[in-house]
């Protein structure tokens, strides 16, 4: 047995200003994984430096798998701490939540009615470079971990490429549980404020009409009370529009490649926890616990409703596929028209000259204030697509297939070979970022579409977009998504010319051309009158008669991947 005193955290040692280490956090969960049966700690990946990624599961009928999870009925709660590492919050709130729980005896109606799946620490590598100094405008605690990975990912924006191994453990646990429920802790940067806990959640067009509406008219006003009764001012996310006060805040539809965005596409609620950066870590993690004990307790008392519209948000996708099927939306966009307002309470903040930047600075006085001021908070679908039957992607990019896999897409590889009617997409003015993002080199691009009868070879790979990952599917392969495997930057390659041609060769092969082809001659020569710069570049009149021959790479720009529309 264990004495009183071995059960306190780092963080209350410290006095609340430090929290725990990966040994000291594993010690911890390890032994609170022998105070009861109905407990199990396990390892679910591996990170780059070697260290264990691990969840706790908390089950009174010990379902510790997603098949006996489910047939009890109940709501599974995923607790996400630490995926930026440098905000740690949750991971010590979730100590002292679960210690409650398992040692203490309280917290009882969630033990009987909610399935919990905590994540103590996400990005474990991170969490371990630690330092006083590694968030600098951050106010505790006093050692802290760094905000990406060994492999500096940011797995905050993985959870669509899924690059990082952490990531793939990650989605693995996800698409097998699939949790009626998450919560993704962080810590804000920004602006100062009165309020201690910050939220975002996704109610907009990216997320199922029915589980908005949950979110927004049933949780949400149960969330707020409750954790402002436990002492804890609460606000929507705080981003000012043009970083100004005066002018309003700003809402968002969240891209998939957050947590709170890839959960709605895969018909779940996410709450995206941010405790404010300059409140004290003390505040800060007590006001996390405060926000697990309100989500675990709204999900006691609705468990069964979540789980209803879950499960409805499942079957609705049908409504995307076949005759009469629905446009899908697969970006966002939010109007300069604002939708309301909040009465926001902030910290007054004045301007002066600065000698360091030779500009006017920021100066928060300490002076509290409360102004209305509006909020802009009407998102609007800025491109939608007909999703088609399917997706066919050949063999050399199973790659992709192991990502899809991952996501709890079902895939199905062709034994034979098979006609199928296609779209072909070919790109055309495509740009590239200028410098890297997440390791990536993003591209845009616009595109001609054709449509065929091809006869795909067999070891293809046919995605139905007729599954519960609909939305999962479209954005990760349509190319005009800002999430796709495109848009990520997975098919560079293609817009790359791997064969030449010398210029004695094509001034032959050019003339060969001219003369057999009269249509040919008279484009090439209306181009010559109103094309000066065409007119004086050798190598680009070569290059108009090679991109018309049979020479010419038929795979260049052109994607790999089809449409099935039949």
């Amino acid at each position: 047995m264990f004495s009183q005193a071995d059960w306190k955290t780092e963080f209350e040692k410290s006095d609340f200003k430090a929290t725990s280490t990966y040994e000291e956090t594993d010690r911890f969960f390890t032994r609170l994984a022998t105070t009861s049966d109905a407990v199990r700690y396990e390892t679910i990946g591996t990170s780059p430096q070697g260290r264990e990624i691990k969840v706790f599961i908390v089950s009174k009928e010990k379902a510790f798998t997603p098949e006996a999870a489910k047939k009890t009925g109940k709501p599974v709660l995923l607790v996400l701490n630490g995926i930026h590492s440098g905000e740690i919050e949750g991971k010590d709130a979730s100590m002292l939540f679960l210690r409650e729980m398992l040692v203490e005896g309280k917290h009882q109606e969630v033990f009987e009615n909610v399935i919990l799946l905590v994540i103590p620490i996400f990005s474990v590598d991170g969490h371990e470079r630690s330092s006083a100094w590694n968030r600098i405008n951050q106010n505790g605690p006093t050692n802290m971990g760094w905000r990406t990975t060994a492999q500096n990912i940011n797995l905050n924006r993985d959870w669509m490429k899924a690059d990082a191994p952490e990531m793939r453990a990650m989605l693995r646990l996800f698409s097998a549980w699939m949790p009626d429920f998450t919560i993704d802790n962080h810590t804000t940067d920004g602006a100062d404020y009165q309020y201690t806990v910050t939220y975002g959640l996704e109610r907009h067009g990216n997320i199922a009409p029915n589980l908005a509406k949950l979110s927004e008219k049933v949780f949400l006003p149960f969330l707020i009370e409750n954790v402002e009764s436990a002492g804890w001012l609460v606000a929507p996310y705080v981003y000012f529009k043009d970083n100004n006060v005066e002018k309003g805040m700003l809402d968002w539809a969240s891209t998939p490649r957050f947590s709170g965005g890839y959960t709605a596409a895969q018909n779940r609620i996410s709450l995206l926890v941010e405790t404010h950066m300059m409140k004290p870590y003390k505040d800060r993690v007590f006001a996390t616990k405060s926000v697990l004990e309100a989500t675990a307790k709204f999900l006691v008392l609705n468990g069964k409703i979540i789980r209803e519209e879950n499960n409805k948000a499942d079957n609705n996708m049908k409504q995307f596929v076949g005759n009469g099927a629905k446009w899908l939306p697969i970006k966002f966009s939010t109007t300069e028209t604002a939708g309301s307002s909040i009465l926001f309470k902030g910290i007054e903040a004045v301007l002066e000259t600065s000698t360091v930047s030779g500009t006017e600075k920021i100066v928060y006085t300490g002076r509290k204030f409360e102004k209305e001021i509006p909020v802009f908070d009407n998102v609007v679908a800025s491109d939608s697509i007909r999703v088609p039957t399917g997706y066919i992607i050949p063999a050399e990019y199973s790659s992709l297939v192991t990502i899809l896999e991952l996501h709890g897409i079902k895939v199905e590889q062709l034994k034979s070979p098979k006609k199928f009617l296609v779209e072909r997409l070919k790109f055309n003015d495509f740009s590239f970022a200028k410098s890297p993002y997440e390791g990536r080199f993003r591209v845009t691009s616009g595109y001609d579409l054709s449509k065929s009868e091809e006869v795909v070879p067999s070891g293809s790979f046919f995605v139905s977009c007729d599954q519960r990952t609909l939305k999962v599917i479209n954005l990760l392969l349509e190319p005009r998504s800002e999430d796709s495997f495109l848009s990520w930057g997975f098919f560079n390659q293609i817009f790359e010319m791997k064969e030449y041609f010398e210029d004695y060769v094509m001034e032959k092969v050019a003339l060969e051309m001219l003369a057999a082809n009269p249509g040919l001659k008279k484009e090439f020569e209306e181009k010559l009158a109103s094309d000066e710069k065409f007119r004086n570049d050798p190598d680009a009149r070569l290059s108009f008669f090679y991109k018309k021959s049979p020479y010419f790479d038929k795979n260049y720009c052109v994607y790999p991947i089809l449409r099935v529309v039949e």
